[in-house]
């Protein structure tokens, strides 16, 4: 039995997959299968029930899978203890953001990233925010930044911004209409025709849980998961959309647009920042996680 062993059992274990496994950790799916073979070989167990939608774990393989995350992660303290001893800020992070996110804030974090780690190295995914918190649980990213929504016990959530939610439409063609119109109630809201993400777009949800709980539900014109493309629908089209003022002043075409803020009740959208609560933080990624907080602060006006 050998660490990387124990790794690939874990792997296959939280995604219940051979194949997304190896995947995730890029490595052949004959490879992984061997190597979990021999696993099951040196501790005379089986591990893994095989399905036809994936593999499960027997009873042996449940208490393994207790043994081998203690095991890892004091492998992975020892590591950074190691670490901060030799008194450098190195190793690899990854970081999960939404698509919306991501547009505004990649560039500032690859470049203040390489600035203050120059000896470690970082990638970044995106994801839809329920994406990012499977991802966060099963390790294939170390934190991430989601809106809004449950996470489990085992993940930390920090909110960092809260962002009001506008009713978007196209800018009335009068003199004087400016971008923040007036105000819209949730009822309003509920009664006109949307361009909308589906499930489990966060937007998708924070909407339909708001209405949800006001006995309303959203009049559901089209479902379009790229931000982008419902403005596009909003401005030449008609359509109206449940968005933040940040989307808007993404877009580039601020002049063309008309928000009003949705209240009564107030409707908002919150950044939060996502990590394992089971997994030890480094130096790397306390500060990275500092860095990221510095620059949400400094982006989003």
């Amino acid at each position: 039995m050998d660490l990387k062993q124990l790794e690939y059992f874990v792997q296959v274990a939280e995604f219940g997959s051979f194949t997304q496994s190896s995947r995730f950790l890029r490595v052949a799916q004959p490879a992984l299968s061997r190597q979990v073979r021999a696993l099951e070989v040196e501790l005379r167990q089986t591990l893994f029930q095989r399905t036809g939608r994936g593999v499960t774990l027997t009873e042996a393989g449940k208490r393994l899978l207790e043994h081998a995350r203690g095991i890892l992660q004091q492998v992975q303290r020892a590591r950074l203890d190691l670490e901060q001893q030799r008194g450098t800020v190195s190793g690899r992070l990854v970081i999960g953001l939404p698509p919306s996110v991501a547009r505004t804030l990649t560039g500032p974090l690859v470049r203040a990233f390489r600035e203050r780690f120059p000896q470690a190295s970082f990638g970044v995914v995106e994801g839809l925010s329920d994406h990012l918190i499977e991802w966060l649980a099963v390790g294939r990213v170390d934190f991430c930044l989601v809106y809004s929504g449950v996470a489990p016990t085992a993940i930390t959530l920090a909110p960092l911004r809260v962002e009001p939610m506008y009713l978007v439409g196209a800018r009335p063609r009068k003199a004087g209409a400016k971008l923040i119109g007036a105000p819209v109630t949730l009822a309003q809201v509920a009664a006109t025709a949307l361009v909308i993400p589906p499930r489990p777009h966060s937007i998708r949800l924070l909407v339909d849980s708001a209405l949800a709980d006001a006995g309303l539900q959203a009049r559901v014109a089209l479902e379009i998961e790229s931000v982008p493309t419902i403005l596009d629908l909003v401005q030449d089209d008609g359509f109206h959309a449940v968005l933040t003022l940040n989307a808007i002043r993404r877009s580039g075409n601020e002049s063309r647009f008309q928000a009003r803020p949705i209240g009564k009740p107030r409707l908002s959208a919150t950044l939060q920042l996502a990590h394992s609560a089971q997994r030890p933080a480094g130096p790397l990624m306390e500060q990275s996680m500092a860095l990221v907080r510095e620059l949400v602060a400094r982006h989003w006006s």
